[in-house]
């Protein structure tokens, strides 16, 4: 047995009174979890403390929290981990963020992560006509989505997603990547459909800024930021949906920025995504970007010569990656959740 301090952060609307700090301490064994930390400070201390969990078995995702700054379950953190990560040796906990917090410890799922899922249809529309028997999936489709389909919905993810932070009606990292587990699914009869709905929202999968939280915060490996870049390259490269939000124009535009110049020339880039510096399109974007553009040169961050120059020029070795990838009959998808095949696993034949 050891003694562990605990700071939790309180904090009850009703009461009308600011957000505080309250310490406890706890005695349990070092292995035992931050959730069994909390729970015997509820039990023996403070039966006021406001936390939620279920399983203790880190498969409902009731009891996400944000543990020393950092989102995760408390059922699935040991507490001699959790005081070795604290800066002062006091286990830090207080509730996810980019939710409301109905007390203490418990956030309001539904007003923010429940909605979201509930936004992007997260049901499979089956084809037609339906099969009389049941119908076979492919095993590597079924590959394909087992990745999406681990997540259990703890809202880790929403939590420190930094778009949601500045843009609470973007849809998510995790409803995007329960999305990605129906578009991935051959028995689904709404692919097209569900990635126009999505690419031509302006808060859809071209509002993620590729800032990794996501995958960082995901205490199941789900990666919901590599399930949104999948739903985009489905969406621009096999239906080649032009949305209204420049997102397809972008990424062509960065693609052929790069294998012109082997370097992003970011004064390119902006016009390009809008078909070229005197397209109709681009005008109205380069005259809203002139505040942005007038603070960098004042700033010397950009000079006028690298602005209108291209000092780079992409080597032989960026053309020849191009041409690899190009070259192939079909786009390699990566799921980096299960990778390889049964051969691939398999005990190496040694010869006599």
């Amino acid at each position: 047995m050891a003694e562990f301090k605990l700071r939790i952060r309180r904090y009850d609307p009703e009461s009308g009174k600011p957000p505080y700090w309250d310490e406890h301490t706890v005695e349990l064994e070092p292995h035992r979890s931050v959730l069994e930390g909390l729970l015997q400070a509820k039990g023996t201390t403070d039966g006021s403390i406001g936390v939620r969990c279920s399983c203790r078995a880190a498969i409902c995702g009731s009891c996400g929290v944000r543990i020393n700054g950092r989102p995760g379950l408390a059922c699935h953190t040991h507490l001699d981990d959790a005081q070795y990560r604290a800066k002062d040796g006091v286990i830090e906990v207080e509730p996810m963020g980019n939710m409301p917090v109905i007390k203490d410890l418990i956030v309001d799922m539904d007003a923010v992560h429940w909605k979201k899922v509930q936004r992007v249809t997260p049901w499979l529309i089956n084809k037609e006509p339906v099969p009389e028997r049941e119908y076979i999936v492919p095993r590597e489709s079924m590959i394909d989505v087992t990745q999406s389909m681990a997540c259990i919905q703890c809202g880790a993810c929403v939590s420190d997603c930094l778009t949601l932070e500045v843009d609470p009606l973007f849809v998510g990292p995790a409803a995007l990547a329960k999305t990605y587990r129906f578009v991935g699914d051959p028995r689904d009869a709404a692919h097209e459909q569900r990635l126009k709905d999505l690419a031509e929202d302006p808060h859809g999968i071209y509002s993620c800024t590729h800032c990794f939280q996501c995958i960082e915060a995901c205490p199941k490996g789900v990666a919901p930021m590599s399930q949104i870049m999948r739903l985009r390259r489905i969406a621009g490269s096999d239906f080649a949906i032009n949305d209204r939000n420049n997102g397809y124009r972008h990424e062509h535009a960065y693609v052929e920025n790069i294998r012109r110049n082997g370097l992003l020339h970011e004064a390119d880039l902006l016009p390009d995504s809008y078909g070229g510096k005197f397209h109709p399109r681009a005008v109205p974007a380069l005259l809203s970007s002139l505040p942005a553009i007038s603070k960098a040169l004042l700033r010397r961050k950009v000079t006028p010569a690298k602005a209108l120059l291209h000092p780079h020029k992409a080597p032989d070795g960026v053309k020849r990656i191009y041409d690899i990838v190009e070259g192939r009959d079909e786009r390699i998808e990566l799921n980096l959740y299960i990778t390889g095949t049964d051969e691939d696993n398999a005990e190496p034949v040694v010869a006599s």
